[in-house]
């Protein structure tokens, strides 16, 4: 007999408004992110400008609303002014980050316009680990600026005459990791963001701005990095970033499977920090979650480490990692997690765009390609609209090593006017049936869409990622419409996106 769960769904119980920034991903220049990623002159896909239109076709299907750029630990020794101009006037440089012989052929005046073309919202990042005040202010009316200023003039003489008006900007990143080039404790950075960021507000004060929370949960400086910036920058920003990435480690499958209780638990005690700042201050005033970077990345078991990246050059293959269903599934599961923080979250960047941890693969001089983990990501942010309902999901846990008891089946839905759309989990190895409580409600749920988890390795290419998603992503049908109550069962190790209506009976 299959295990069962039941969930309680009412259209009177929300979380939030669901932002459609929550859907965003990231473009670094790392690896092939960006040249023979979203830019590769000469290929047969490029657009007029050198830029891949299979990959902005793919970027428009996967759903994506947002791109953060340029970094990233990229953005930390980066001087912006060196990559606006005539290409043939830029000099290459090493990014110390990657190891990487930057070419500086795409800037920030090629990234905002294909930004623009695609009907993409740009996100911006300036470098507060060897630069400052000045620079930040600068690229601001550089992007954002009337004519009749310096850098707004430079933009004009550059040859884009109207302002891009960026509206989100990252006030560094990962500023509390050694690895970071200009690291600082917290003070030094709380102090250096406020400053940054009351500069660039007076420049335009339309702007919201993000601060440097963690860089993971584990950090030890996690919690008291956090209340420490904010104590400095408390009436300057709107957001605090944080970061996660998630992998089976030696084998550990419940525990990869059960990394949305991981992600949960960070977001909740992100959240209290901010709260306590605001207590202690005896503020109204709510700081939201610009989780800007998040993902399956197998970091510990397959990623080197930058240290022992040699000098490269000509966009070298980094941390291209190959994805399978199973970690399709942990993706959805982790979409689940962050549209019940609706309220919290508005911006969430699938991190990253293109070849560097990805969901869309390129081939120089060939073919684009989706990955497995792009299924869930490409549904969810196609169905998920309007409010965030607010579940109340029971049933049977399991144990993991890494996060102790964690939930069988999570659960997220959706409402858009009568239109629902129900996003289900079944972690376990077994199938979970699933009573759908809706009392004085009629459910009706449409044809969707099933991801379920494989055992076999990830191999590299377009072939194998359409034959894992022939084999692992499939058409589902809802079951028939009823008042009060919906029966579902999950297969084992699954995500289930289902469409619908909600109506009051």
């Amino acid at each position: 007999m299959s295990a069962r769960a039941t969930v309680l769904l009412h259209p009177d119980f929300r979380v939030g408004v669901i932002d459609r920034r929550l859907f965003a991903s990231f473009v670094e220049h790392l690896g092939r992110a960006v040249y023979t990623g979203i830019y590769e002159p000469g290929h047969t896909a490029a657009d007029e400008h050198g830029f891949r239109q299979d990959v902005a076709d793919l970027t428009r299907e996967l759903g994506v609303s947002m791109v953060r750029y340029p970094g990233g630990n990229f953005v930390s020794n980066y001087v912006w002014e060196d990559a606006v101009g005539p290409v043939e006037d830029r000099l290459p440089f090493i990014d110390l980050a990657w190891r990487t012989i930057e070419p500086n052929t795409v800037g920030t005046d090629e990234f905002l316009q294909w930004a623009e073309r695609e009907g993409i919202e740009p996100m911006m990042a300036v470098n507060l680990g060897t630069r400052g005040v000045a620079a930040a202010a600068a690229l601001v009316e550089y992007c954002n600026g009337e004519a009749g200023s310096r850098w707004a003039d430079l933009r004009i003489a550059n040859g884009r005459a109207e302002p891009y008006g960026v509206r989100l900007w990252c006030l560094g990143n990962e500023m509390d990791g050694p690895w970071q080039i200009g690291h600082k404790d917290a003070d030094e950075y709380g102090k250096l963001a406020a400053e940054a960021g009351k500069a660039m507000r007076l420049v335009d004060p339309s702007i919201e701005l993000v601060v440097c929370g963690s860089s993971s949960m584990m950090m030890d400086t996690f919690g008291s990095w956090e209340q420490t910036v904010l104590e400095h920058t408390w009436d300057v920003v709107d957001h605090l970033s944080m970061h996660a990435y998630y992998e089976e480690l030696d084998g550990d499958r419940a525990s990869f499977l059960g990394s949305g209780t991981s992600m949960d638990r960070f977001i909740r005690r992100v959240v209290a920090s901010a709260d306590a700042v605001a207590a202690r201050r005896r503020s109204d005033k709510v700081v939201t979650i610009s989780f800007d970077e998040w993902n399956v990345w197998y970091l510990q078991s397959r990623f080197p480490g930058e240290k022992n990246l040699p000098l490269q050059r000509d966009a070298p293959r980094i941390i291209e990692d190959v994805y399978s269903a199973l970690d399709a599934v942990v993706v959805g599961d982790l979409l689940v997690t962050l549209l019940n923080h609706a309220d919290r979250v508005p911006v969430a960047c699938l991190a990253q765009l293109v070849n560097v941890i990805a969901p869309i693969m390129t081939e120089p001089g060939g073919p684009a390609w989706r990955q497995p983990t792009f299924h869930p990501f490409a549904t969810t942010a196609r169905l998920a609209r309007g409010i965030a309902l607010d579940l109340r999901v029971s049933g049977p846990s399991m144990t993991t090593t890494a996060h102790g008891e964690v939930p069988v089946v999570t659960a997220a839905a959706t409402l858009d006017g009568s239109d629902v759309a129900l996003f289900l989990v079944n972690r376990s190895a077994d199938p979970v049936e699933v009573e759908l409580s809706h009392p004085g409600v009629t459910l009706a749920l449409g044809r969707g869409v099933q991801v379920t988890a494989d055992d076999e390795p990830a191999v590299e290419g377009p072939e194998h990622a359409a034959a894992v998603a022939e084999r692992h992503v499939s058409e589902v049908d809802g079951p028939a419409p009823a008042t009060g109550s919906t029966v579902v069962t999950l297969a084992p190790e699954s995500w289930t996106a289902l469409p619908g209506t909600l109506t009051r009976a």
